[in-house]
């Protein structure tokens, strides 16, 4: 292969039992073979089989570096497919940079970010999706992000995608032969013909466009806020969790002013929470950004915890929470069952049923008479459309869960109804190929979108040369998800991002 030869430390610049300096490109064998010598003497290993390793010494001009194994490969059998060299040497950090000094002294340069798996995808080993998928399975925080970033590594996403691009290539060139050749190739009729497998194509990228919310939650975490008045025991709730004391918890109502963020790992998944300020009426000015921060966190949330104090009785500001709550998915947790009980779990419901109640019925003052046109379409024109209309249809119900903060109780039952829910939500360890990068979606959005429009000449009768520049769009939308239509640029910046050494 031709190109560079290249080096980096592949293992964590830092104090640690191994350490790991990469070679990669033509010249690998010649440069460690200027500074290898084998327990024996000899110093070739360019000689030596591929994929085998030698125990020896790294030397600068007979100085030992250090004691280290030394793994050898041909390309393209390689993650680069090209030659490639690993020294495994002892972790510390001044040997790593000694040895990768040396290294870059014998005929190597110092890799850019990512530019090992830059060569794998330049050199046709993996496509662009499987490069990002490297970086996500580093990345990864918990096992089923792992196993979603492993799935689109092994070619997952490059198999659902390569699948429509292939179809729609067909389509493209068909139209186009019959464009040059009339004659002999008959066009006629063609938009129609396809129509049905435009359809389908559309749906397909519209189920993968719907799993991206629920890949950046397997990705990013679940982002979690913690709501309720103050002094009802949320801080505590969060301490609880985290097992140590990060947030202040006093008796003083209103100690949290600002928004507290924290990352925890429950059963193999993960929470990005939010600790806030209490909501109430208040004349505080502090205490006002504080509960306006509280309300711009709970907006975003996938899920809300809302900490009642069981040991008082509801009031106006908890039937205002419970009304912010009514698009979110929450549990509700009846804090302080250490004390006497204030207010019940029978309380809570009824609250929250006569505010949804309440809620239903203006809205439905508000939706008398006929629909819309753009929400009477059927299902096949506008199926986003009518998702939306089924969410509203949705009965809201939140579990409500007794717990006690202070004593600690119940928590193992808030643990539990989080994986309940996490599992409900269909995210789960299954073969489903999940979206779990933003820039695949926007793709998928745009390929839809030419489709959208392809679907709209074929209604039209439009002539089957206009079919083919919407085809084109979406086949080059999805093409960049693969790399096989991107441009350097793109390229460049997606592995600008990754770590050196990878």
């Amino acid at each position: 292969m031709g190109g560079d030869t290249i080096a980096a430390i592949s293992s964590a610049a830092a104090d640690s039992g191994i350490g790991i300096v990469r070679i990669s490109g033509p010249d690998s064998f010649a440069v460690i073979d200027r500074i290898y010598r084998s327990k024996s003497g000899n110093r070739k290993l360019s000689g030596e089989k591929s994929h085998t390793i030698h125990y020896g010494y790294i030397e600068d001009e007979g100085d030992v570096i250090d004691e280290v194994l030394v793994m050898i490969m041909r390309g393209p059998g390689t993650f680069t497919a090209e030659d490639t060299v690993e020294i495994d040497c002892h972790g510390g950090v001044c040997a790593m940079k000694r040895i990768l000094e040396t290294v870059i002294k014998n005929g190597a340069r110092l890799a850019q970010p990512g530019e090992f798996t830059k060569k794998a995808f330049l050199n046709g080993r993996i496509d662009l999706s499987q490069a990002e998928a490297v970086m996500d399975v580093i990345q990864a925080k918990n096992e089923y992000a792992l196993k979603n970033s492993v799935s689109q590594l092994k070619g997952s996403i490059r198999k659902e995608i390569s699948e429509l691009r292939e179809r729609l290539l067909y389509h493209i060139a068909y139209i186009e032969a019959a464009l040059d050749d009339p004659e002999h190739i008959s066009s006629d009729g063609y938009g129609e013909e396809i129509a049905g497998e435009i359809s389908q194509m559309r749906e397909k990228i519209l189920h993968l466009i719907s799993t991206a919310d629920n890949g950046r939650i397997l990705k990013e975490g679940i982002r979690t806020v913690i709501v309720g008045r103050p002094n009802a025991g949320k801080s505590s709730v969060l301490n609880k969790l985290l097992g140590e004391e990060r947030a202040i918890v006093t008796e003083i109502a209103g100690t949290t002013r600002d928004t507290l963020e924290e990352t925890i790992n429950l059963n193999g998944i993960t929470l990005i929470i939010t600790d806030t300020a209490g909501i109430r009426e208040t004349e505080n000015i502090v205490e006002k950004i504080g509960i306006g921060k509280a309300r711009e966190k709970l907006e975003d949330a996938d899920l809300v915890l809302y900490v009642v104090d069981s040991s008082e009785q509801l009031n106006e500001n908890d039937a205002a929470i419970v009304r912010m709550l009514r698009t979110k998915k929450a549990i509700v947790l009846l804090n302080k069952s250490d004390r006497k009980t204030v207010t019940t779990r029978e309380m809570i419901e009824e609250l929250i049923r006569n505010e949804n109640g309440a809620a239903k019925e203006k809205n439905g003052s508000r939706c008398s008479g006929a629909l819309p046109k753009e929400e009477n379409e059927s299902s096949e024109k506008s199926p986003e459309k009518q998702e939306i209309k089924s969410s509203r249809r949705e009965e809201t119900e939140y579990p409500v869960l007794s717990i006690s903060a202070l004593k600690g109780t119940g928590i193992d039952l808030l643990e539990d109804k989080l994986k309940e829910m996490f599992y409900q939500g269909k995210i789960s360890l299954n073969d489903e190929v999940c979206i779990t990068n933003m820039r695949h979606k926007e793709l998928l959005m745009e390929a839809k979108e030419s489709l959208d429009r392809v679907w709209e000449s074929i209604t039209l009768g439009m002539p089957e040369d206009f079919l083919t520049i919407d085809l084109m769009g979406a086949c080059r939308a999805l093409g960049d998800i693969t790399g096989e239509t991107s441009s350097e640029e793109v390229v460049n910046e997606i592995f600008g991002k990754f770590c050196l050494g990878k």
